[in-house]
């Protein structure tokens, strides 16, 4: 990353020097560019976290970089348009002033909330995946099969959404203005402008937003089932290792239900990291493209009943509210990540019984254990039912607050312009764009208040998944710190056994041995004699002692055993 961080440092610097060789303000008794300068001064910081990203995670370093990326090529394009190097037949396509500061302002962001606890208890579960050196392959219509490095693979997906969702967000600023310029058309009865607008402008970039939406959706869609494979693998892979789906049970309630866990909390985790880490940064883009659209609208709004100017008043409104709701949803919806979390353990846990009882059904049947099993049922689903009861309420008491919230919103953008409209200060266009780029900056704003809910469900797959793979460490640490098993290679015939001790998991001992000696004898079969009943006994050769070919006195031996389904039994020679 120190290249990347050397170039950023460089673009800051092009950035201060024109804006003070080339500004036209007073800032300080010199004529400075303000525009240039903060987008100097936010560069350096960048240029600094930039250098600083290896403390980060490696799944958001891969938003870093593609922040400060785009940072030195709009920086540099803004640059060359303050300076009068840009070609004037490009004008169109100059970047705007806030550009480069805003993406400047994303990749601190990013770096910034690295350390929130929450966020480091997602990386963590996310980050094997972009550090991972496996191979995996692609299939190229026409090319073949390419083998490629997931993590390089992923992180190109990646940048791929991450472009795609600027694009969008662009889309729809412009079409936004064409939203203004369209009903401006209407008020003032111009049919040429009218169908200029809807076939010139509308159409066009609506074709782009429909082929950018079906691209996107392939492209998340391979990144999705690709980052699912190789993590479910993994997952599977150390729970199967050196007996800790054995040992990782002793662990308790953290490692229950490990079925769950790597089928459904694993597709899960996935699927919610993607909506809130591309989704997210698509909100932020949107809110602060429009707050800025909201900010610029050429009209002086003032405090209702005074004569007190307040710039961007709408932006102003959209924000308080918005933090407000916020508050307010997070009040009343907090109790749901925890009901959440039981809903899924219990869920779990009455899937077990019925798995463990069709496993079963014969000993069930044959001991007519139907009743014992159907009291664990009952209170298995009697604990789904209870905690269900309990997310309704608390649902029904979110549902209503965000219902009526959302309900509100639609109107109060117009509450706020249509006075100015009235008047004659605003035309019809700049009336309903006010109240388009409300709408958007509200909706960015209310981003956790419209996903409470699943943000809830979110937290408690990464819960779940967190003390899943605690229990697979613990289950490893299990495996290696003493007391353990230590097994040496023996050129003898016999199994020797020393120092052997037997513990229950809760510490108390139950076998204790020196040495115990299993010599190698050769098996012989025998068949039982025909019994009426359909269950057969295995029992010792009266040829043979209780102890034949066990030179031991710690262990007593078992004169018989049941099986169910053999009439043949062992008898050791």
């Amino acid at each position: 990353m120190k290249p990347l961080s050397i170039g950023v440092a460089v673009a800051a610097a092009f950035a201060l020097v024109t804006g003070i060789t080339k500004g036209a303000g007073d800032i300080l008794g010199l004529a400075a560019d303000p525009t240039l300068l903060s987008i100097g001064a936010v560069g350096l910081m960048l240029a600094h976290t930039t250098l600083r990203s290896s403390l980060i995670s490696p799944f958001l370093r891969v938003f870093s970089t593609i922040f400060a990326v785009e940072y030195v090529v709009t920086a540099l394009a803004y640059v060359a348009v303050r300076a009068g190097w840009w070609p004037i037949g490009l004008s169109e396509l100059a970047p705007p002033a806030s550009l480069a500061t805003t993406i400047a302002i994303f990749g601190l962001l990013v770096h910034l909330i690295s350390f929130i606890p929450v966020i480091r208890q997602i990386s963590r579960l996310a980050d094997p995946y972009f550090v991972t050196e496996d191979r995996g392959h692609i299939e190229i219509s026409g090319l073949g099969t390419r083998h490629v490095t997931e993590r390089r693979f992923a992180s190109l997906l990646i940048v791929a959404l991450v472009l795609i969702n600027q694009l969008q967000v662009g889309i729809n600023i412009r079409l936004s203005f064409f939203n203004r310029d369209w009903f401006n058309a209407i008020q003032n009865k111009d049919l040429p402008a009218f169908w200029s607008l809807l076939f010139g402008v509308f159409c066009f970039w609506a074709a782009i937003a429909v082929v950018s939406s079906l691209i996107e959706y392939y492209t998340e869609s391979v990144l999705k089932i690709r980052w699912r494979r190789w993590m479910s693998e993994r997952y599977y892979g150390l729970w199967l290792d050196d007996g800790r789906l054995y040992r990782a049970a002793l662990a308790g309630q953290a490692a229950d239900n490990p079925d769950q866990r790597i089928a459904e909390d694993v597709h899960n985790f996935l699927n919610s990291t993607y909506a809130y880490s591309i989704s997210m940064l698509s909100t932020v883009s949107t809110l602060v493209s429009f707050s800025i659209i909201l900010w610029t609208i050429p009209v002086d709004f003032t405090i209702p009943g005074t004569e007190i100017i307040v710039p961007g008043l709408p932006f102003w409104v959209a924000l308080i509210i918005s933090l407000i709701g916020t508050w307010l949803t997070h009040l009343i919806g907090k109790p749901l990540v925890q009901l959440e979390f039981r809903r899924e353990r219990y869920e779990a846990d009455f899937r077990f019984s019925l798995a463990r009882l069709r496993e079963y059904s014969e000993q069930v049947a044959l001991l007519r254990g139907e009743n014992a099993e159907r009291r664990i049922l009952d209170g298995r689903f009697g604990s789904i039912v209870s905690n269900f009861y309990a997310i309704v309420g608390r649902t029904l008491r979110l549902l209503t607050f965000t219902t009526s919230y959302f309900q509100a919103n639609v109107v109060i953008p117009y509450i706020i312009v249509a006075p100015y409209f009235f008047l004659g200060k605003i035309t019809l266009g700049q009336m309903t764009q006010t109240a388009g780029a409300f709408g958007r900056v509200e909706s960015a704003l209310t981003f956790f208040i419209a996903r409470y809910q699943s943000l809830a469900s979110y937290k408690a797959v990464v819960e779940r998944l967190t003390t899943f793979r605690s229990a697979i460490d613990e289950a490893r640490r299990l495996g290696t710190k003493p007391p353990r098993i230590e097994r040496t290679q023996h050129f003898g015939r016999d199994l020797v056994l020393r120092d052997l001790v037997l513990d229950l998991p809760d510490g108390r001992e139950i076998v204790c041995v020196d040495r115990l000696t299993m010599t190698r004898v050769r098996p012989r079969w025998s068949r039982a004699p025909p019994a009426p009943e359909s269950r057969h006994c295995f029992a010792p050769s009266p040829e043979s002692g209780p102890m034949d070919g066990v030179r031991s006195t710690a262990l007593p031996v078992l004169q018989s055993c049941c099986c169910r389904s053999s009439r043949m039994f062992r008898q050791a020679r």
